[in-house]
């Protein structure tokens, strides 16, 4: 990994934490926020893969386990965030090379599918760890409201950090 791309990685991550948790709460549905290191996470599994979405979907998982008005168990983001940066860098157009570009239907589903994963995960991990903050009858509009908050925010935020990450890729040399 460059550098500069873990560089990159690391302030986008903690620029949307640090919305995610103070300014967001403000515009909350529902009680709900928009995930943005979840939408990070997105970002770099289809443009860089799930090796480094994975690291980077650990890491934001573990800054939103550790933000202060955090209310729940450490480590239930991070686990809910590497395993979306896993299965989102496993969609990355295959057979295309790094600068491969998916499609923009795609990009909603997978942020869609991104969304629906990690919300799912998180909240059933706080379920097998008797973490009392949602009830169960609740989770399904939790699960819903952030699928929503997500999908509407995809299309403004995940292809400007999709540029980011490919700008930031290593130059290639080819050999005729």
């Amino acid at each position: 990994m460059s550098l500069v791309r873990g560089f990159l990685a690391l302030l986008l991550l903690l620029v949307a934490v640090v919305l995610q948790v103070t300014f967001f709460p403000h515009l909350a549905w529902h009680g709900v926020v928009p995930d943005l290191a979840l939408l990070v996470v997105v970002a770099a599994g289809l443009t860089r893969g799930s090796q480094f979405a994975a690291v980077l979907g650990f890491t934001g998982g573990l800054l939103l386990d550790l933000a202060p008005p955090a209310d729940h168990y450490a480590g239930r983001w991070a686990l809910a965030l590497v395993v979306v940066g896993y299965v989102v860098g496993r969609l990355r157009p295959v057979g295309q090379g790094q600068g491969a570009r998916p499609e923009p239907v795609m990009v909603v589903a997978a942020a869609a599918a991104a969304s629906f994963l990690g919300t799912s995960i998180f909240a059933l991990s706080g379920l097998l760890l008797s973490d009392p903050v949602v009830s169960v009858p609740d989770m399904l509009q939790v699960i819903l409201v952030a699928l929503v908050w997500d999908v509407l925010l995809t299309p403004v935020l995940v292809p400007p950090m999709m540029l980011l990450f490919r700008r930031t890729e290593p130059a290639r040399v080819s050999f005729a």
